[in-house]
């Protein structure tokens, strides 16, 4: 007798959105949706309701409301964790060096290629304004004006990179001062013997957690980048970019020039890495650079790219990368070397070749004598225009397209942060090769289960 059974296959499990598709969906919607409510408010006003009496304006309820309030605490919860997680991670890397001297060699390298990938950035920036003169022939007027505040100079950049009070560092968010007592505390703690073994066993476990926690927060993306956008498109007029087009055209390009052309020859040519690899790898870093526009805000997302996803060693990236998001000026270069010439052509001044070399060199430079100064980009503009004797008054015409250009600038110098500390890597055997070869390396550790967290609640 033959007895025959039914089995029925199980039904396969949908498979979940990566992060990065999540966070290009939070994105668009968050463009499609902050477009029609400024469209809506453009062309029929303010809409208002009473609420127990109260007059509410839909306008602030939503874009100064909802959206101001959600994505002020997704910016604030990313900046929550850059200072732990630089002096963390930066103990854990510099205790563990076996040869003090190694640093002096990872400082050296990395500065070199920050300044160089910047002395490159502003050269393209020059020579392609040169040929397309976005500035020809436009007649602009601003209502605003810009005061150009006082940048350090060079000198007393390096002065205040020592730090007379460690804690009060930390507390201002002050990078390179928190860089350098993290350098000095790691070092003692390698010369220290059991004690120093001791600690180090306890930063490392600190390293473990708060690595735990950009990984949760890596989770909530989505809906904070949604509410970014939504709010940055709501209030950003379309008008004001139309008037400045070709500008913000010709910087967009030039930051796609340095991105997916100099970027990858310099990491090809200096590491022989595949710069595919890279630039897949980058983009979780990138969304998250382009809609919080602040590379320190993104510093815990680089960070773990540079070491789970591209195979640094944490030796490495926990130096290169929080110096690179300090000093890595590369995409603010871009838009100083557009902007310089497109100034000059809208007031008819005509600049010589010595000039724009000089523009080439004060950008470079400044890019390290204003490190860590908020406002640095518009501050180093003012020092270029300076520089050459032309009206700083002009920075005004350009405030109305920087946001935008900010966030797109912001994207190029994450992904420049993580090609030098690749390199630097490189340069020291200490890139896992694997690691970085592998295109599922770090996917792992994107999803959380938040339901194990319910099960034991």
């Amino acid at each position: 007798m033959t007895t025959s059974t039914h089995s029925s296959s199980p039904k396969p499990i949908p498979k979940k959105l990566g992060l990065t598709a999540r966070i290009f969906i939070g994105m668009i919607a968050g463009i499609i949706i902050g477009a029609l409510l400024q469209w809506l408010f453009d062309d029929s006003g303010d809409f208002s309701f009473s609420v127990f009496g109260l007059h509410v304006s839909t306008y602030a309820l939503l874009v100064e409301g909802i959206f101001n309030v959600v994505g002020s605490i997704f910016i604030a919860s990313l900046k929550m964790l850059v200072v732990p997680l630089v002096f963390v991670s930066l103990v854990c890397g510099t205790s563990s060096l076996s040869d003090p001297s190694k640093l002096g060699r990872l400082g050296g390298k990395s500065i070199l290629l920050y300044v160089a990938t910047t002395a490159i950035a502003i050269s393209l920036a020059v020579s392609f304004a040169l040929l397309v003169a976005p500035g020809d022939g436009l007649n602009l007027t601003s209502e605003s004006t810009y005061v150009a505040k006082e940048a350090p100079s060079l000198g007393q950049v390096i002065i205040n990179m020592m730090p007379t009070n460690p804690i009060n560092a930390m507390a201002e968010g002050n990078m390179l001062q928190i860089i350098v007592f993290s350098v000095f505390f790691g070092i003692a703690m390698s010369m220290t013997g059991d004690a120093g073994k001791r600690l180090t066993a306890v930063f490392e476990d600190l390293s473990t957690v708060v690595m735990k926690l950009v990984t949760i927060l890596m989770n909530l993306a989505p809906y904070g980048v949604f509410v970014l956008m939504a709010k940055l498109f709501a209030t950003i007029g379309f008008d004001t970019i139309a008037s400045l087009l070709k500008y913000f055209l010709l910087v967009v390009f030039v930051l796609f020039v340095h991105a997916f052309v100099s970027y990858p020859i310099i990491l090809k040519v200096l590491s022989g890495l595949s710069p595919l690899i890279l630039i897949r790898k980058m983009r979780d870093a990138a969304l998250f650079a382009f809609s919080t526009s602040s590379s320190s805000a993104t510093l815990p997302i680089t960070l773990e790219t540079a070491i789970k996803k591209l195979g640094v060693k944490r030796t490495v990236a926990s130096f290169t990368v929080p110096l690179g998001s300090t000093i890595n000026m590369d995409g603010t270069a871009i838009m100083q070397g557009v902007a310089t010439v497109f100034i000059a052509q809208v007031y008819s001044v005509d600049l010589s070749l010595s000039d724009y070399m000089m523009v080439i060199l004060t950008a470079t430079l400044a890019s390290i004598g204003t490190a860590g100064v908020p406002g640095v980009g518009l501050i180093m503009l003012a020092m270029v225009l300076q520089q050459v004797n032309l009206p700083v008054e002009g920075i005004a015409l350009i405030i109305g397209v920087d946001r935008l250009l900010d966030m797109t600038r912001t994207a190029v110098n994450v992904t420049g942060d993580c090609m030098v500390a690749c390199i630097v890597a490189k340069s020291e055997n200490e890139l896992d090769l694997d690691i970085y070869n592998d295109p599922d390396a770090g996917k792992k550790d994107e999803e959380v289960d938040f339901e194990h967290f319910d099960r034991n609640s």
